[in-house]
């Protein structure tokens, strides 16, 4: 899944608790974070990791691989609550994707 995948399930029929079962993400965390590789691109796949299980680390390994903290589900569903008002309406799943990850590579 990448993030503008991720962004167009929950903009069209988004339901966090269906999403969370479906990979196995534990409804109770605390906080799920949104992981990807670098170099970040927009057509990078993005995983996704309990707290409990990366202990809040920026850098996490995953079956031999590394990902690199993005955002949190708390902020991410910020995000796209505000994505649904009026002035961002027109922009696409894949506008908002470059906005967000650019948010959360140089602002965050």
């Amino acid at each position: 899944m990448t993030l503008t995948e991720l962004i167009n399930y929950f903009r069209t029929k988004g339901n966090k608790e269906e999403f969370f079962r479906n990979k196995s993400l534990n409804i109770e965390s605390e906080v799920v974070e949104i992981y990807m590789q670098k170099p970040f691109n927009i057509n990078n796949g993005i995983e996704f990791f309990e707290i409990e299980k990366t202990e809040g680390k920026i850098e996490f390994e995953f079956q031999n691989v590394k990902y690199y903290n993005l955002t949190d589900f708390y902020y991410f569903f910020d995000f796209i609550e505000d994505s649904k008002n009026k002035m961002n309406e027109n922009l696409t799943d894949l506008n908002l994707a470059e906005i967000l990850l650019n948010y959360c590579i140089n602002d965050a």
